[in-house]
């Protein structure tokens, strides 16, 4: 068997990465794609390897030859590189597919040794390695049969965004027969670039032959091996953080992307905090029937979304403001504060990370389950000087939770005290207390010292939209916040969630018992393994206290690295001990989670 790897593409969207070399020799992990990816076939023991050169043609020869690849290489040009595709690259190799089985490679391709390992060990003899799609895959997709036949090539101007339950996509990774080169795939290349031109793509003749009764050909769907298709920036900034050997390195690049996890092939993510029971399949499908209205028209002004947060909220329209998520407004508010500034730590680290750290006065609970209440707090700060003081209820990470009546009583202590009182409520609706909200006409009306913040991400399920608000019966500061923020400070997608969220408040309901039930369950799960101690929450999310010798950093590592799941690591943030912060998802997460550290915190031991 031989390899044959297309590289003569220039690879625009790369910019000033390809500016003096072809796409192949961008690193990934200081590690160039064509260095990677030889040294891979190497070990296959192949008869040779065709390489396909083009752009920057000589210069990659020349690099290729320092690599000492034991493997004999035979290199191609392509002299019209810039005014062809993929399909007369091929066409220069077809007398290399007829004489013997053949790899077919895109050079621009990353992958694990997994992958060409499922395309070799199986016993048919001519493949297209397929993967299920995903939102960050682009380019040629099919249609598969249970008989792994391909019924179908859907090329980019084909595609169905309806249709993409049934849509796999090509990994540009194949497995030629000698037999299909010679009788089908070679003579239809060169009847289809006679036909139709230098200008075309080799998938398409595949696509032609799938048409035959007996194509031969079948597909080899993936399953859960990695793999990445370098085209620009981003895709190789995901790259680096995939195929990184370091286990630290890799955890820290996943951390410090803060999000948009969903390009992270099956990652299941207990690190970010939502709600995993809403919204409901009716409400994401009026969003959509919405969609090109919202996509190419303006949203509303501040006023217009103020009123829109007030009616759902139930508050009047000047006692209210939206934010970009609640971290616009807690920006916005906190360079409003002067003076001494009250936190509870563990917190939320937004708060103080907007202060001056000589400002900040810190409550710390004295206590291993990081428990507080209201007169623990007024204890506290009674001597303290302070005029500000940020209550995050239930609080993040401990889960600790002040019920309503207490926190009242916070407020007349504060109020006496001429303290500003932030409460920041984003988790309270998952508490199990009925009605605990601060967001009430009258307590705001008689409370001026009072500010609730509250994000619309967390508690409705909604991260994508960034939504967040804050209520006061300070109008003064919400006016003052309204003129900070920009007019159209959120998009038209949560203008549209603001108009129609109230048709849906029995389902919200409904929402926050599962998540109550399963937190139980949850609770309940991780109490039976050894080695961890569970902190009592009644958030969205559960901090534990690792008991054996292993560190929070290392556990993290094992379960993104070994597991493909993605928790919170507190090392840094809570004192006395190595925490983990677990969301709560839903049942079948939460088990893959159970199991995970059952086998780090148990069999690993034993072992």
């Amino acid at each position: 068997m031989q390899a044959v790897i297309l590289a003569a593409g220039m690879g625009k969207r790369l910019k000033d990465l390809t500016r003096d070399h072809t796409k192949c020799m961008v690193k990934v992990n200081n590690v160039t794609l064509i260095d990677r990816m030889l040294h891979q076939l190497e070990k296959l023991h192949l008869s040779g390897i065709v390489i396909v050169v083009g752009y920057q043609g000589q210069k990659l020869i020349d690099y290729i030859q320092t690599l000492e690849i034991q493997t004999p290489i035979t290199f191609i040009n392509n002299p019209v590189y810039d005014k062809t595709n993929n399909i007369y690259s091929l066409t220069l190799a077809k007398d290399y597919l007829c004489k013997e089985d053949t790899l077919l490679f895109e050079s621009d391709l990353i992958f694990e040794d997994s992958v060409i390992e499922a395309l070799i060990d199986d016993p048919r003899d001519t493949l297209a390695l397929v993967d299920k799609y995903e939102s960050w895959m682009d380019g040629t997709c099919v249609k598969i049969g249970e008989d792994d036949s391909i019924e179908a090539f859907v090329p980019g101007k084909k595609f169905k965004f309806d249709e993409i339950k049934n849509y796999y996509k090509t990994v540009n990774i194949y497995k030629f027969s000698k037999h299909f080169s010679e009788t089908y795939y070679v003579p239809f290349l060169m009847a289809y670039q006679t036909a139709l031109g230098e200008n075309e793509y080799y998938e398409q003749v595949l696509r032609v032959i799938t048409m035959l009764d007996n194509p031969e050909i079948r597909a080899k769907r993936l399953n859960g091996q990695l793999w990445y298709e370098i085209d620009d920036i981003q895709d190789l900034d995901i790259a680096a953080s995939m195929f990184t050997e370091n286990q630290d390195e890799k955890l820290s690049l996943v951390q410090g992307r803060y999000g948009g996890y969903w390009r992270y092939p099956n990652l299941v993510d207990f690190c970010y905090l939502v709600n995993p029971y809403f919204p409901p399949q009716k409400l994401v499908d009026e969003i959509k029937t919405s969609f090109e209205k919202l996509l190419m028209q303006y949203p509303s002004g501040m006023r217009v979304n103020a009123l829109l947060a007030a009616k759902n909220f139930g508050i009047g329209q000047k006692n209210i403001v939206v934010g970009n998520g609640a971290a616009e407004l807690i920006k916005s508010l906190m360079e409003r504060l002067e003076g001494r500034i009250g936190f509870i730590r563990p917190t939320f680290e937004e708060y103080p990370n907007r202060c001056k750290p000589e400002s900040v006065v810190s409550f710390m609970p004295g206590n291993e389950d990081y428990k507080y209440n209201a007169e623990d707090l007024t204890g506290f700060f009674e001597d303290k000087d302070i005029q500000s003081l940020i209550v995050v209820n239930p609080d993040n990470p401990s889960g600790n939770y002040i019920p309503k009546i207490e926190l009242l009583n916070l407020v007349e202590w504060t109020k006496r005290k001429k303290i500003r009182l932030i409460v920041d409520e984003s988790f309270v609706d998952f508490a199990d207390e009925a009605e605990p909200s601060f967001i009430e006409q009258e307590i705001l009306d008689s409370n001026e010292h009072l500010y609730v913040v509250k994000s619309i991400s967390k508690s409705y399920g909604v991260p994508g939209l960034r939504l967040g608000i804050m209520a006061s019966g300070d109008t003064e500061m919400i006016k003052n916040l309204k003129n900070d923020v920009a007019i159209w400070n959120i998009n038209s997608f949560a203008e549209f969630y603001m108009q129609i969220e109230e048709k849906y408040r029995n389902d919200y309901v409904e929402a926050l018992k599962m998540l109550r039930a399963e937190r139980a369950y949850f609770q309940e799960e991780l109490n039976g393994i050894p080695n961890i101690r569970v902190i009592p929450s009644q958030a969205n999310y559960v901090m534990v206290k690792l008991t054996n010798d292993m560190t929070a950093r290392h556990l993290t590592q094992n379960m993104l690295v070994k597991h493909n799941l993605f928790v919170k690591d507190l090392s840094g943030k809570v004192s006395g001990g190595q925490y983990l912060r677990l969301a709560v998802r839903k049942k079948e997460d939460n088990d893959k989670l159970i199991e995970a550290l059952k086998e780090e915190l148990i069999e690993r031991n034993r072992a």
